[in-house]
């Protein structure tokens, strides 16, 4: 199970920083991910990392502001969010896949099999 924390309201240009924390054994062995999905729109990627932290990759309109990690023996992956914009603005949601050392990164929905309850993060003036 996973339970998603962090969200907010902020202003634009502001940061937040978001927690997924895993209830359970095994998170080590679980590839990460951080979706989001606005209003009316769908779910979207936003970042991924695999088990041991070495393969990190962003969608391009977060590049360079947002940033994701994990601390294994914490259980947690976190996103920190600097420089937000209006577009932000969504229900960010954290996402797990358990596999093999050697499993390629992994980008979509349907690549994932648990899923936090989401977070909602207001960009706002």
């Amino acid at each position: 199970q996973l339970q998603a924390s962090g969200g907010g309201l902020v202003q634009p240009g502001g940061s937040l920083r978001l927690s997924c924390t895993a209830s359970g054994g095994s998170f080590s062995r679980h590839f990460m991910a951080w979706f989001r999905q606005a209003p009316g729109k769908e779910r979207e990627f936003v970042a991924n990392i695999n088990r041991s932290g070495s393969s990190i990759n962003y969608r391009d309109s977060v590049k360079g502001r947002f940033t994701i990690s994990r601390d294994n023996a914490k259980k947690t992956v976190y996103l920190q969010m600097n420089s937000l914009r209006f577009e932000d603005t969504a229900v960010y949601y954290c996402a797990a896949r358990h596999t093999i050392l050697t499993a390629p990164d992994y980008f979509r929905v349907d690549d994932f099999d648990s899923w936090g309850q989401g977070t909602l993060v207001t960009v706002s003036s």
